[in-house]
């Protein structure tokens, strides 16, 4: 069994919150359900009836994986109805059952399969996140980091390192977590996230010199993002350079128009003010 392995894309402020000095961002119920969800890359009839039935009727997609799982004759069986049954817990926001299933089919799956087991421990760890298990998530993530090592698998475990990096913030282990957004950095240079949450911890800890550069980088990754473009205008605005600040707040707006980030970046550009006149006018 196989999975593709996952994005997070973060939400970074809360409507009406002051300008941020020290907040990191977390990631929208929706996106994790959707990120817990994708089908495999080589998909079964029954892998591919469960991902038709989470993605209609996930009530009955649980029920189908526990059939299956009961029902399986061999542990890489077994795995994927493990798998199938995360995706459906995840999908009803049931996230301490997801994290059960997604561990109980990385400890069914092969020794010798190791990108499969980080990319299942990524999904548990990602299930703990969602509850508020920072600690249960980075005991995961710390093994699908070893799996991954173990793989040679430097793509995958650049990004499980951004989710450790979440893990860490959490924990209180700013260090540890800069260190894993380095490696994030390395090992997936293309990724606008690593650099969006690199960005982040760096404003948090007051470089802004090198959150700067670090959302830059974002931005060339993805020049119309309003999460990187949010976070942008808060480093300008804790920077000095207002008039920066509002062209990204605008820039938000104008690029999600009537959503709960737009509106965030509304409250900012409150906050900022009015522009100064120029001379003579």
């Amino acid at each position: 069994m196989s999975a593709p392995l996952f994005l997070l894309v973060p939400l970074l402020a809360q409507l009406g919150a002051p300008l941020p000095r020290t907040a990191m961002p977390e990631v929208d119920p929706q996106t994790r359900r959707e990120q817990a969800q994708p089908a495999p890359t080589s998909a079964t009839t029954r892998e591919t009836d469960c991902i038709v039935l989470v993605r209609s009727d996930p009530p009955a997609a649980l029920d189908f994986a526990g059939n299956w799982r009961d029902e399986s004759a061999s542990m890489s069986e077994r795995a994927a109805a493990e798998h199938c049954r995360g995706m459906a817990a995840a999908a009803l926001d049931r996230w301490d059952d997801a994290e059960e299933a997604f561990r109980a089919a990385r400890d069914s799956t092969p020794a010798n399969e190791r990108t499969a087991r980080a990319r299942l421990g990524l999904l548990a760890g990602n299930a703990a996140l969602a509850r508020g298990e920072a600690g249960r998530a980075i005991e995961a993530l710390d093994e699908a980091q070893s799996e991954a090592i173990g793989a040679a698998d430097t793509k995958l475990g650049g990004e499980i390192a951004i989710d450790r990096a979440r893990a860490l913030v959490a924990l209180g282990r700013e260090a540890d977590a800069a260190g894993a957004l380095a490696q994030a950095r390395s090992q997936v240079p293309d990724n606008a996230q690593g650099w969006l949450l690199s960005a982040t911890l760096s404003r948090r800890q007051g470089k802004l010199v090198d959150a700067q550069a670090q959302i830059q980088h974002a931005a060339e990754l993805l020049p119309i993002d309003p999460e990187i473009g949010l976070e942008a205008g808060v480093i300008a605005a804790l920077s000095g350079r207002d008039e920066a600040a509002r062209k990204s707040f605008r820039s938000v707006i104008t690029a999600a128009p009537g959503s709960p980030i737009a509106r965030t970046a509304q409250s900012y550009l409150d906050q900022l003010g009015p522009e100064a006149s120029s001379p003579g006018r």
